[in-house]
């Protein structure tokens, strides 16, 4: 009974990270369309902020870890450095960059096949093979992903923006691999999970600040901007990590990413509510084509876990 409400609870919490971050969504396009706010500065502060309120419990992890005697060497520098470079300069650079030219839902659908990504990633290290059940979720994704795009006129504009989402996607994918071996590794010489967000995300917020104001200059914010800043890098950021980081050690990996997958649904229909963007038919069954093929890949595993402890009966 415990473990049950334990679960109820975690899945509970991550619902409704998956809803802060969806917020954040809204709030980064009117940052970017109603305040002329640039992408790179913008995505920068954000996350150079939420570092900073991350900074002093990452610091207190890490220096019990030192304290215990975990050792880190240059190779795990390294790897954390690179860490921060691919998974917060790079894949939150384009993901706002992506979101300075697209609608919201659109950036949304390829930042949904993430899972996907980071399967075939595993699929092409050996780790596991896809099953037949996660071919058909593919093939689903794809599908939905035609009728979505079929609908949809991008121009050149829209492309690059498209391109942007892509990398942010890859990029990504890349990152959690990277952030999942460095949880295995590294993290108790980093001081759990704290500890390797609070470093990994000081890194890549520095270089993707810097870089934002040697492309595009300071950001220039009124009070809402600085308010829209705030609310992102404290409430969205530093503690949306920290309570999903917390719900992870009660769900599974397919329970928690199926909640989260609920963040493409809630985009769509924010963006519709305060954006004021709107889909046609096809777009909206592209859509939940997309989310049902996402579903599929995630769960097949654990499907097929559960038909194979299944009691066979004997051949008569």
């Amino acid at each position: 009974m415990a473990a049950d409400h334990a679960r109820l609870v975690a899945a509970g919490q991550t619902l409704f990270v998956t809803f802060l971050w969806a917020t954040s969504w809204v709030l980064i396009k009117i940052g970017l369309d109603d305040l002329d706010l640039q992408p790179v500065s913008f995505a920068g502060l954000r996350y150079a902020l939420a570092a900073l309120l991350l900074l002093p419990f990452g610091w207190r992890a890490v220096r019990a870890a030192r304290r215990e005697g975990a050792g880190i060497d240059r190779p795990l520098v390294g790897r954390v450095l690179l860490l921060g470079v691919v998974f917060y300069a790079l894949a939150q650079g384009s993901q706002f960059a992506a979101l300075a030219v697209l609608p919201a839902a659109t950036v949304g659908l390829v930042l949904a096949t993430i899972p996907v990504w980071i399967g075939a990633v595993a699929w092409l290290r050996g780790g596991e093979r896809a099953t037949a059940l996660q071919l058909g979720g593919i093939a689903l994704l794809v599908a939905g992903a035609a009728l979505y795009f079929g609908a949809v006129d991008l121009g050149a504009a829209g492309w690059l923006g498209l391109a942007s989402a892509a990398v942010c996607a890859a990029s990504s994918t890349v990152g959690q691999h990277m952030a999942r071996d460095l949880n295995r590794d590294g993290q108790g010489r980093l001081g759990g999970a704290i500890g390797l967000t609070a470093v990994s995300m000081g890194i890549g917020s520095l270089a993707l600040l810097g870089a934002g104001v040697a492309l595009e200059g300071w950001p220039a914010l009124d009070e809402r901007g600085w308010a829209i800043v705030a609310w992102l890098a404290a409430v969205n950021t530093s503690f949306a990590f920290t309570l999903y980081n917390r719900a992870l050690r009660v769900l599974t990996a397919v329970e928690s990413s199926t909640i989260v997958n609920l963040l493409l649904v809630m985009v769509a229909i924010m963006a519709w509510v305060f954006l004021g963007e709107t889909l046609d038919a096809l777009q909206v069954v592209g859509l939940a084509v997309v989310t049902v093929g996402v579903l599929i890949v995630q769960a097949a595993p654990l499907l097929g876990r559960r038909l194979a402890a299944l009691p066979r009966r004997p051949p008569p």
